[in-house]
């Protein structure tokens, strides 16, 4: 559906979403221009490059289409992003088979971390306020699960923001380490551990730090996210589990 511009002196008055324009009828395409053919090239680039590399003109470029076609969808960047996060939204498996309130919470926090991973550009741009529908199918789904326990709607919103914030705090991590890792040419750990190598020394050197130098040399997982990630969310479930004896 084309964009349309409010009226002069209409600024004050609440102005119509991205979703809301896009669900009316659309008339007749002039081109073969779509949102979903718009989304999934800017996720293309944002994946190879980085969100700061999707403009609109980069995008129209890639899409073969004049630098204003996709006006006819978007209003701009900001609007481009929110069609974008709902497209990789709307790729995660919601309908695959889940156990009961903690296998459902369990599987949307598996995928939602390898979502994160594979666009590592949402962690900057998924927010519980960037509301769209595919982004929304993800609570529908887990408030869903947690219907039969008995939990007030504040609680289950609770429940549902601590689960998915631990998978967006593991998951900024592991992209910060990444990215970390591609700008220093750090292609492991133990390449990683050695770049670091004269900063860490020095601070366990000081002894001030007697529990975490522990943990440098006893640890034997440090290499190994998925296992890191699935105990955390496990230990947040059996959490959730013991306080509201679910």
């Amino acid at each position: 559906m084309p964009v349309q511009q409010a009226p002069s002196g209409d600024s004050d008055k609440p102005q119509v979403s991205l979703w809301e324009r896009l669900d009316r009828p659309a008339p007749a395409p002039r081109t073969t221009l779509t949102p979903h053919r718009i989304a999934e090239a800017a996720v293309a680039i944002a994946d190879a490059e980085g969100l700061d590399a999707v403009t609109m003109r980069r995008l129209a470029g890639d899409l073969g289409v004049a630098p204003m076609a996709a006006y006819r969808y978007v209003s701009g960047k900001d609007e481009l992003i929110e069609l974008m996060v709902d497209f990789v939204y709307g790729q995660l498996p919601l309908d695959s088979p889940a156990e009961g309130w903690r296998g459902t919470m369990r599987a949307l926090a598996v995928h939602l971390r390898a979502m994160h991973l594979a666009h590592p550009w949402t962690v900057r741009t998924s927010t519980p306020f960037s509301l769209s529908p595919n982004q929304l199918a993800v609570p529908e789904r887990a408030f869903a699960a947690l219907a039969e326990h008995g939990l007030d709607a504040d609680t289950t919103m609770a429940v549902f923001r601590t689960v998915t914030g631990y998978v967006h705090g593991s998951a900024t991590t592991e992209v910060t380490l990444i990215a970390l890792r591609r700008e220093h040419g750090w292609s492991d750990g133990d390449q990683t551990r050695a770049g670091l190598a004269p900063r860490m020394t020095w601070l366990m050197n000081t002894g001030r730090y007697p529990s975490y130098r522990r943990y440098l040399h006893e640890a034997t997982r440090k290499d190994d996210p998925d296992w890191q990630f699935e105990t955390g969310l496990d230990c947040v479930l059996d959490g959730i589990a013991a306080h509201f004896a679910l």
